[in-house]
């Protein structure tokens, strides 16, 4: 468990973000104090802790053991951020979903150790847990400039964070701000860069990067390195320190498995099977997820009529040779974006619950607890799990290998 920083620790790590003469100035000391209280040569005096806290915000403890890095899981779905960092080594102190049925499938694979809380907007930050590295797979909002304006009217100053106020970002951000962490990964859909015209992913950054004071890079990453889904996402990393963090040991050109390595078979040892999903004597996938009659000539006549249209819109049909389109949280309508071909005469068929799963990196001990049309929707929701497990590694890596003191 990490501990509480000292005092000196607390000086050093707000020195190496800041400058010496910069903290100095701020804390109305000389330089060589100020070095005095890093180096340990001298204890600083206990109001400069609060002076440290009141001026910069609260300093967490760096972690002790990259790898083993405290860390909160926000607005956390199924577990996907969670699993992904765990597999890298941290250990998570804090949990916040307020989706029921996302947190019976949470609860049921994760012995959280702690209560798993509801509404991140209802939780002070003080009843959130110290820690090392901050994840978040933050809903997309568009920010709203009215506060801004009406302040602007009133001649009161106000800075970027203002701008997102209402929105679930500025829940990721009151707590950076107040907890600073060592590090922070987020995670979105990949048109968070161009939504609202770019506006929403610039004033993202300028928070993270003007106001908070992180260095912040970001990657869209495809997942089907990793699995066989062509799966985007922005990874948004930001570290307090500036680290060797590099994307290129994440991303991989690698040609990825393809979809024959995650669809139920009868190679499936008996012990894998589940009588939900498959015919116990046969491992293969129940008849009930082979579409009737009617919809799979819907599927077929819509896309011939968007075809005829000169538009893409379609069915995405599938075979073991296959790396699939995105899944998404509406597969349960219809399963049109993957749909599996069973061969001539056959209509083709959705893909299982437990195929979902492995289709995001989950392995076959993930519990799914929840009725078939959630357990679609919570698989669309989530992050591809190998993906954050690199992510996370590399990060660590990066930590363990900075300096532990930068030039002012």
């Amino acid at each position: 468990m990490t501990s509480a920083p000292s005092a000196s620790d607390r000086v050093t790590r707000i020195v190496n973000l800041h400058g010496t003469k910069s903290v100095a100035a701020a804390l109305g000391c000389s330089t060589r104090t100020l070095e005095r209280w890093a180096s340990g040569e001298t204890t600083p005096p206990p109001f400069v802790a609060n002076a440290i806290d009141s001026i910069y915000g609260p300093v967490s403890a760096a972690p002790t053991e990259p790898g083993k890095a405290r860390f909160v899981d926000l607005f956390a779905g199924i577990g996907g951020l969670r699993q992904g960092v765990e597999n890298a080594g941290g250990t998570c102190v804090f949990t916040s979903e307020w989706d029921r049925h996302a947190v019976a499938t949470y609860s049921a694979n994760f012995d959280a150790g702690h209560e798993i809380r509801g509404d991140i907007t209802s939780i002070g930050v003080s009843e959130i847990p110290d820690h090392d590295l901050l994840t978040a797979g933050f809903p997309c909002q568009p920010f709203s400039l009215a506060g801004v304006s009406k302040k602007n009217s009133l001649g009161r100053q106000h800075g970027f964070l203002d701008k997102t106020q209402g929105t679930l970002f500025f829940d990721v951000a009151r707590i950076i701000k107040e907890k600073r962490p060592s590090a922070f990964i987020l995670e979105n859909v990949k048109n968070l860069l161009s939504h609202d015209q770019g506006r929403t992913f610039q004033v993202i950054q300028e928070v993270l990067m003007k106001e908070l004071n992180y260095h912040v890079s970001y990657r869209v990453i495809d997942s089907s390195p990793w699995v066989p889904q062509k799966r985007q996402r922005v990874i948004i990393l930001g570290t307090l320190n500036e680290t060797s963090f590099d994307w290129a040991n994440v991303a991989s050109a690698a040609a990825g498995p393809k979809l024959g390595s995650i669809l139920h078979s009868e190679l499936d040892p008996i012990e894998s099977r589940d009588a939900r999903y498959v015919d116990m004597s046969t491992g293969l996938a129940l008849p009930k997820y082979t579409l009737s009659d009617k919809l799979w000539s819907y599927l077929q006549g819509y896309a011939k009529k968007h075809k005829d249209a000169g538009h893409g819109f379609g069915f995405g049909l599938v075979d073991a040779t296959s790396v699939t389109r995105t899944l998404s949280a509406r597969y349960h309508k219809d399963g049109s974006e993957i749909l599996v071909d069973q061969g001539d005469g056959v209509n083709p068929r959705r893909l299982t619950p437990r195929e979902c799963a492995r289709l995001m990196g989950f392995d076959d001990s993930f519990a799914i607890p929840v009725s078939d049309t959630q357990a679609y929707r919570q698989f669309g929701n989530s992050v591809v799990v190998p993906v954050i497990t690199q992510v996370a590694s590399e990060l660590f890596r990066a930590i363990r290998d900075a300096p532990t003191e930068q030039a002012a």
